[in-house]
Parts: C-alpha cells; structure tokens; sequence
C-alpha cells in the first residue's frame, strides 16, 4: 500500500469514526490537492485553538483556492467544521477539514476536473 493509500485510508476511517458521509473521489482530489504536506505529521493536521492556523486555512485555501472573500463568513465556517470534527478529536486532518469546508461552502466545482 502507498503512502498515500495510507493516508486515504485514515481519512476515510477518521470520517467513518466521526459518522460523516463523504464523497471518496472529493476526498481524494482534496487531499491530493494538499501535496506532500498530507505525510508531515505537523502540516497534516489542523489546529482549532491556534488563531494563526486559522487565518492561514482563510487565506491560502479559503480564499486562494476557493476564491472566496471576506464577506463569506470564514471564520465561522471554520468554527463550524472545528465543532464538527469534535473538540476531544485531536486528530483534525488538514484534507478532512479542507474537504468539509468544500461541501460547506458548495465548492465541489474546484476538484472536478481533479477527480476526473
């Protein structure tokens, strides 16, 4: 199994434990989207209480990739998928947590060719 193979495979049991239904394809252009940063243990998760990992998912991924603006409310969205994941869940991944905000905001379009 690849690393990757091995990276999907938490992700989608992390889901599972989580009871959130997800699209296999999305997740998978989600997280092959995240590049070599899915296998650094730092990078790989996302952290919920840390203000500046917060305004970096608004910026680089809400806004650059999403092309979403201030006015779309990504704080809360954020704060809405923190909650989602679950507070004791320590395991936030960078590709779910990216994936959620996707669905949140409706912007599977941004993967579609990627899934293909």
């Amino acid at each position: 199994m690849s690393k990757f193979d091995e990276a999907m495979s938490t992700y989608k049991s992390s889901m599972d434990k989580m009871g959130i239904k997800y699209d296999e394809s999305l997740l998978t252009a989600v997280a092959k989207g995240l590049g070599p940063s899915i296998y650094n243990k730092d990078a790989s998760t996302v952290s919920c209480t840390q203000g500046s990992e917060m305004e970096t998912v608004q910026n680089n991924f809400l806004k650059k990739k999403l092309g979403l603006g201030d006015g779309d409310k990504l704080a809360a969205a954020c704060d809405a998928v923190c909650e989602q994941m679950g507070s004791s869940n320590r395991n936030k991944y960078r590709a779910i947590f990216y994936y959620l905000l996707v669905k949140h905001y409706k912007k599977e379009s941004v993967y579609a060719s990627a899934s293909n």
